[in-house]
């Protein structure tokens, strides 16, 4: 039976997506790209892509931003 609260199956492709993420101390803006790319097909399909988009906008200027107090 498919778990769609612990473990659903959009997240879990060979690695599940929270593993993924936290293996790599993602942070919330982070760890949302890699949510919203990787389950793009499986759930809402551009508008998550839209929602990656949106992440990676703000990441951007997050680093843009610390480079320029550097």
């Amino acid at each position: 039976m498919t778990d769609n609260i612990n473990h659903p199956e959009h997240y879990n492709r060979g690695v599940e997506t929270t593993d993924y993420i936290n293996s790599w101390c993602m942070d919330f803006v982070e760890g949302n790209i890699i949510k919203y790319v990787t389950r793009y097909k499986y759930k809402h399909g551009v508008e998550d892509l839209k929602k990656a988009k949106w992440y990676l906008e703000n990441l951007i200027a997050r680093e843009e931003n610390n480079d320029e107090e550097q």
